[in-house]
């Protein structure tokens, strides 16, 4: 992901080479573990204790200062300072991605330090969402002339659910990952690219907004609402009817997937990291090996490579559904099962620590180099243009604060953490689902299958492009 905003991406590791343990060995390892976590939660996870969040408020005292409107202006007034600033340095900045704020911004700090802060803190993104707050103040406006709120004009098609956010969570890596790249030596996204579709984004939400609601939109079609959503299900706070509270870690996530396209979303989630990691291993030979064919037919370099590229980006999301959706399917062959779709959607949110796990194993390194450019040169030189506004612009990467060896235990951990939570959640559903510890064990011996090959194809994809 985005190799050009730094000369170490992602995943990858100094001196890979010297790694404590063989890649195959931590498979093995993982692999044991997720076997004894699903042993352990057989015998001693009796009964579900996640089937309610138990949701509580806290004092008046702590709730205030978090959801008063003074607030909510001050962290929408925010949010649209920083597409303000995205969209300006993207246009008038310098051309080298590297040494302009908006990409660095958007692809690191804002789609990744995002998950961090709704797991953590709750839908913190809703606060900052400037689409959000430019629809408010509209909508405030339309009040204050018209004496009443201004109904929207289109009734949301229930059918749809969640599958526009689906659709522009996919758009987005697409553009970054697909879109990004001009050849086999990626340059990655101009930085008048991120910003030209920053404001295409930007007039499509608004417009959806306006034709089926903004409330309605944030919560099932607006792609990154959506997204950080999913992820703040797994935090122990949440404001409810203009309260915050504080809830059963992880609970939330039961009944997230109801709601159609949910299950893609998840799903999409592993699949757009997992892509990200073949791209350097796994799918490397074979696009390249596309691209000639596709170049014999007389595509040239650049829409050969994107559309080599695309095509394998559609196999590896179809991969990956179909990897759930096996484990689904073996779950339906336990006597009394529900119907198979019923199932996909109860244990869709089993996969969101997944997720979590592949971006933490597979964006880690890239995600604290490129916070700590974020918040030295790029800060004080946002355009790139030799500017020092808060004295930092000399400052550099110090690739010395993690070690290889750091790395690779982080990404393991993150692996085997996410799936064992996932077993945690697929077991808590099924005994609620199949009405006994028993006869959940029974059916969650596919997900247990479903894991260990998350598991091994995480590590396989980080030994690959780690190499």
């Amino acid at each position: 992901m985005i190799s050009l905003l730094l000369p170490i991406a992602h995943g990858l590791l100094i001196g890979r080479q010297d790694l404590p343990i063989p890649a195959w060995l931590f498979a093995w390892g993982a692999s044991l573990v997720l076997i004894v976590s699903f042993a352990a939660l057989s015998v001693a996870w009796r009964d579900s204790k996640l089937s309610s969040d138990h949701w509580h408020p806290v004092s008046e005292r702590l709730s205030r200062p978090v959801t008063a409107l003074a607030t909510q202006i001050v962290t929408g007034a925010i949010g649209v300072f920083l597409l303000g600033v995205v969209v300006y340095t993207g246009f008038r900045g310098t051309d080298e991605p590297n040494l302009n704020f908006a990409v660095t911004f958007v692809f690191v700090t804002f789609w990744l330090g995002m998950v961090v802060l709704s797991i953590l803190l709750g839908d913190v993104f809703r606060a900052f969402n400037p689409w959000r707050a430019i629809a408010r103040v509209v909508g405030g406006v339309f009040r204050l002339v018209a004496g009443q709120s201004r109904p929207a004009p289109l009734r949301y098609p229930e059918r749809l659910g969640r599958w526009p956010a689906v659709a522009g969570i996919v758009g987005f890596v697409w553009l970054e990952l697909v879109y990004g790249t001009s050849g086999f030596q990626a340059v990655g996204l101009q930085p008048t690219t991120v910003a030209t579709a920053t404001l295409a984004y930007t007039a499509y939400t608004l417009l959806a907004m306006l034709l089926f609601g903004v409330e309605t939109w944030l919560e099932r079609g607006e792609a990154f609402s959506v997204y950080y959503g999913m992820f703040s299900q797994l935090a122990p706070l949440e404001v409810r009817d203009g309260r915050l509270g504080t809830r059963r870690p992880l609970a939330a996530a039961t009944h997230w997937a109801r709601i159609p396209g949910s299950t893609a979303l998840v799903i999409a989630t592993i699949a757009n990291t997992t892509f990200d990691g073949a791209q350097e291993g796994l799918w490397q030979s074979p696009i390249h090996t596309l691209f000639n064919h596709l170049s014999d037919l007389g595509l040239g370099p650049t829409a050969a490579f994107r559309t080599s590229e695309s095509i394998f980006f559609a196999i590896t999301l179809a991969g990956v559904a179909a990897v759930y959706w096996a484990g689904v399917r073996g779950m339906r062959t336990l006597r009394g099962s529900p119907a198979l779709r019923s199932l996909g959607t109860g244990f869709a949110h089993t996969l969101i620590p997944i997720g979590v796990a592949y971006l933490a194993a597979h964006y880690f390194s890239l995600f604290v180099f490129g916070e700590q450019a974020q918040f030295t040169y790029l800060l004080s030189d946002p355009l790139g243009d030799g500017s020092n506004l808060f004295g930092t612009a000399s400052s550099g990467i110090d690739y010395g604060f993690l070690s290889a060896n750091t790395i690779w235990y982080v990404q393991v951990a993150a692996l085997v953490t996410g799936h064992v939570t996932g077993l945690m959640l697929a077991h808590d559903k099924a005994i609620t689902v199949y009405g006994d510890r028993v006869r959940a064990s029974h059916s969650q011996r596919w997900m247990l299958l479903v894991m260990v090959a998350f598991t091994c194809l995480g590590l396989f994809l980080l030994s690959q492009s780690n190499a």
